[in-house]
């Protein structure tokens, strides 16, 4: 279980690189490819959490992912989904 409590930090650090691309203007709906990501690496993560023994990995990942959704989402609504 230890190399999918990396496995989820590893899709948690994607989905950041996604948003802070996304965050770039002209390119803030990327954000729509991101968001989704990181909602199955938070699922993912969560998952990981519940059945794994070594948690402190898998809860930076799901941290990040959420971190990833909620700055996307917000990015997204200031830009007006285009921008």
């Amino acid at each position: 279980m230890g190399l999918l409590s990396i496995l989820s930090l590893v899709w948690g650090i994607l989905a950041v690189i996604g948003m802070a691309v996304g965050i770039i203007p002209c390119f803030g709906s990327f954000n729509y490819l991101n968001i989704p990501f990181a909602v199955f690496g938070l699922l993912f993560s969560i998952l990981v959490i519940v059945l794994s023994s070594k948690k402190e990995l898998a809860i930076a990942g799901c941290l990040l992912c959420a971190a990833a959704i909620l700055i996307g989402a917000i990015r997204l609504v200031l830009g007006f989904g285009i921008f």
